[in-house]
């Protein structure tokens, strides 16, 4: 069986810290906001995965093929060319709100939005809950 085999885990570097080194000041300032905010909608406190996530709560995986690893939860990363959004386990049961969300393009778990002023944060924060909600119902999620 092959535990934690992620490229991405958890480290110990902060994330406001890392959110500080972003030189794109729309980039660095949508961070600020979504560092809040996923705090306030997760109730965790943020945690880097690898070098560039930002990442809120994590859930152990155990799969059929007995691959079992950490993941985190919900998370964010401000990519140089956009933020990218992380709701697990994937966007595949959410049309009716992605359909209120704004501009933005999907990928199988992961949302690429240009910047927060393209996208309605209150319908970002329903994503969130939903997304948080609906990985525990399948791996329990915890604090980091």
């Amino acid at each position: 069986m092959s535990k934690n085999q992620n490229k991405t885990v958890a480290n110990a570097i902060d994330p406001k810290a890392f959110v500080d080194t972003i030189e794109h000041p729309t980039r660095k300032a949508d961070a600020l906001v979504l560092l809040d905010l996923f705090a306030q909608e997760t109730g965790f406190a943020p945690t880097m995965w690898g070098g560039s996530i930002i990442g809120y709560g994590r859930y152990h995986y155990k799969y059929d093929s007995g691959r079992e690893g950490d993941f985190l939860a919900t998370g964010f990363s401000p990519r140089k060319s956009n933020l990218s959004i992380y709701i697990m386990p994937g966007y595949q049961d959410y049309a009716e709100i992605m359909g209120r969300l704004g501009k933005h393009k999907l990928g199988k778990s992961c949302l690429y939005v240009n910047k927060l002023a393209d996208i309605d944060l209150d319908v970002l924060r329903e994503l969130i809950r939903t997304g948080v909600a609906d990985l525990n119902k399948i791996w329990p999620v915890q604090a980091d």
